[in-house]
């Protein structure tokens, strides 16, 4: 879909989102706008977020925890998330074609989309147990 026709919140939002490298939930996205000075109702951030993911502009995630994150990268790939801080990062390795067809043999269905969630500790978090 075209940017153009975007109203001017749903440009904001998406402008976050887009420049965001942590897979921002939607708290984040209305504390960033309110630190560069835009007023912006949550209803209006929610409802954004909602458009732009059902629009195919951005994805929402559903990983750990209650709160839905958001990731401007569309193409296929799956997310690891720290097991000690939180972080989330994207994992670009494809899905083994093998693992797919066991599956949909395995279930009879037909696999239309894949998400896949690891969990494991960042080099942050191994660096500082190291240097406890």
């Amino acid at each position: 879909m075209s940017r153009y026709g975007l109203t001017t919140p749903r440009k904001i939002v998406l402008e976050i989102v887009s420049e965001a490298h942590d897979h921002p939930t939607a708290a984040d996205v209305i504390d960033r706008l309110k630190a560069r000075g835009h007023s912006v109702a949550y209803a209006t951030v929610y409802n954004s977020l909602r458009y732009l993911t059902e629009q195919g502009m951005i994805r929402e995630l559903k990983l750990e925890g209650d709160a839905s994150r958001y990731d401007s990268r569309t193409e296929d790939h799956q997310h690891i998330v720290c097991t000690e801080c939180g972080r989330v990062d994207e994992v670009m390795t494809k899905t083994p074609q093998d693992w797919l067809d066991r599956i949909a043999a395995e279930s009879g269905y037909e696999i239309t989309d894949e998400q896949l969630l690891f969990k494991g500790v960042c080099p942050s978090c191994q660096a500082s147990k190291t240097k406890r």
